[in-house]
Formats: C-alpha cells, sequence, structure tokens
C-alpha cells in the first residue's frame, strides 16, 4: 500500500518560515505529479503548488515569490519552503501524490497543521 507522510508543521509568527516535508512508501511503477494543497477551517481544500516528474512547478497567486516547492525523485520527498508567512496561510496543508501502479492513481497524506501568528 501507498502512503505519504507530511511533517514540518507548526506555529510560527508571521513574516517566519517552515519547511513542510513530504515522503512516500509503498510499491509503486514510478510517481508522477505531486503537490501541496491546504484548507482552511471552514473553508473548501485548495492547491498551494504543484510539481511534475521532470521538475515543472505551478504555485497559486496568493503564494508566488514566498513559497517553493521541490522534490527529490531519487528519494520519493517532496518539500515546500514557505517564507513570508502570513496569517491567512494558516491551514492544514496536505500532501497530494499521483503515482502510476498499474494504472494510475492518487494518494493523500493526512495534513499538518500550519499556525501563523501575529
Amino acid at each position: 500500500q501507498v502512503h505519504v507522510v507530511e511533517s514540518g508543521g507548526g506555529l510560527v509568527q508571521a513574516g517566519g518560515s517552515l519547511r513542510l516535508s513530504c515522503a512516500a512508501s509503498g510499491s509503486f511503477d514510478s510517481i508522477n505529479a505531486m503537490g501541496w494543497y491546504r484548507q482552511a477551517p471552514g473553508k473548501q481544500r485548495n492547491l498551494v503548488a504543484s510539481i511534475t516528474s521532470g521538475g515543472t512547478t505551478n504555485y497559486a497567486d496568493s503564494v508566488k515569490g514566498r513559497f517553493t516547492i521541490s522534490r527529490d525523485n531519487a528519494k520519493n520527498t517532496m518539500a515546500l519552503q514557505m517564507n513570508s508567512l502570513k496569517l491567512e496561510d494558516t491551514a492544514v496543508y496536505y500532501c497530494k501524490m499521483n503515482y502510476k501502479l498499474l494504472w494510475d492513481r492518487e494518494v493523500w497524506g493526512q495534513g499538518t497543521l500550519v499556525t501563523v501568528s501575529s
């Protein structure tokens, strides 16, 4: 069974930085796109950033210039460097991995809470 586990969340002051990590485990043929999503209380889950297997990135407008997504294909990991954090970045952050095991599939992590305080 394939799993992804997030880590690195926590409490940080506005203007500070955090680095989230996502590690994949299990058996799969290949990993395709990976992404970070977030869900604030009472709101829907939205894409924060994504990265293809080739390294092409995509960011939500609200985080462009502040967040950087990266991945290590050899280690099956992904990271999200978050700088200049704002109060509105407070949310549960989820890792999503698209992978192939006979056919295309996806798996979500349990989420890690990021709280930005004033």
